[in-house]
């Protein structure tokens, strides 16, 4: 029996040819869709996000979230609207994976605005309530942070880095600071995965330095990073090589311990001072660039009742048990602030503060940190 050819009628015609366009459009906007995300993802932090490496953070087949905000002008465009060097320049980025994570970045220019003091932090900050960041190093101004935290049965782990750039010739810089935040993140530990994290901060801060002229001087690639300094780290404080070195023991306060990290051109260094067993009787910070222009910016905010702070004078003492002091830094938005506060627990130290000791330990912690910087020699508290 001859086989007959099955025929499609003009209805018919009419049904298929429906099919195919709704298929055609069906396709388009999957196509559209993705398109879109890529399009978001390029332009997420006004272009200067590295897609590749946060793909490969966040998963090369994640479905992600973008969000994006910029405001405010930089540098020669800041000078030109505003009249004055104020780099009032704010870029937001969030780029979010269900289930995965997010990375967060932020960029801002320094020097602010004095009209923004007194409203909250002037710079995304990094973490360091009981770890001690660690430098960058590798020529690059920067810092890394992380922390682990267990919520339900798995384990978030969070990086924050930060990358300062010193604009050629303007004395303005760009603060770039990078959260990344990962759900059951055990690689944290991990001191092959951890350059990734670090990896994503210094991409984008090479792609800002072109894209908002810059002209910073730049690192090199990072191969290894550190893990922050944690409270049991401490050592004997006679033989410190780092952000402690050259700091005095005292029998009185009885410190004869310290806590500290490498000193390798950080925006931020800290040194804990403690007792035998570690308790920390004293914290020492040195804040350079938009750090610095942070810390008196809170000053101005939280400690406006002492009529004098780091805002008003280069040196002085605050409180029972504080004194600060300051230097001035070649290039720097901010001259750089040194400051020595009690840091035990059960208050004994503001109690009973030992004054000399306070002065004594952070002239030598001031003098060994502005050496290191290029600044000039610190402006110290009389008494």
């Amino acid at each position: 029996m001859a086989l007959t050819r099955p025929t499609l009628t003009r209805r018919g015609v009419r049904a298929l040819a429906a099919v195919t366009v709704a298929l055609a459009a069906l396709t388009g906007a999957i196509v559209w869709f993705a398109g879109s995300e890529d399009r978001a993802l390029d332009g997420a932090c006004d272009g200067v996000l590295p897609v590749g490496d946060v793909r490969s953070v966040l998963g090369e087949d994640a479905e992600l979230d973008v969000t994006n905000r910029t405001e405010g002008a930089f540098g020669d465009k800041a000078a030109k609207s505003g009249g004055k060097r104020a780099n009032s320049l704010s870029v937001r980025c969030r780029i979010a994976a269900e289930g995965t994570g997010h990375i967060a970045v932020t960029i801002a220019g320094s020097p602010r605005p004095r009209a923004e003091y007194g409203y909250g932090e002037l710079y995304a900050a990094v973490p360091a309530s009981h770890t001690l960041p660690v430098p960058l190093g590798n020529g690059w101004s920067g810092l890394f942070a992380a922390e682990t935290a267990r919520l339900d049965d798995a384990e978030d782990g969070t990086a924050t880095t930060a990358v300062l750039l010193d604009c050629a010739r303007r004395g303005d810089s760009l603060l770039i600071t990078v959260e990344t935040a990962l759900r059951g993140a055990t690689t944290l530990d991990d001191p092959a995965v951890r350059p990734d994290f670090v990896r994503t901060a210094t991409a984008t801060a090479e792609a800002a330095n072109d894209h908002w002229g810059c002209g910073a001087r730049l690192g090199t690639p990072v191969r290894t990073v550190g893990l922050p300094v944690n409270e049991d780290e401490y050592e004997p404080l006679l033989g410190a090589k780092g952000t402690c070195a050259a700091v005095p023991t005292a029998s009185r306060s009885a410190v004869s311990t310290a806590r500290e990290t490498a000193r390798d051109r950080a925006p931020r260094e800290s040194c804990v001072l403690g007792t035998r067993d570690g308790s920390p009787l004293y914290r020492l910070e040195a804040y350079y660039g938009p750090y610095a222009e942070d810390a008196r910016s809170q000053y101005t905010r939280d400690y406006d009742y002492e009529n004098v702070t780091p805002a008003e004078k280069p040196a002085g003492r605050l409180g029972q048990s504080a004194y600060w002091a300051g230097a001035t830094c070649p290039r720097g938005a901010e001259s750089a602030l040194y400051l020595i506060r009690a840091a035990d627990a059960d208050g004994e130290t503001r109690r009973r503060p030992d004054l000399a000791y306070e002065r004594a330990a952070l002239a030598a912690f001031a003098a060994a940190s502005a050496e290191h910087h290029g600044c000039a020699a610190p402006s110290l508290p009389k008494g």
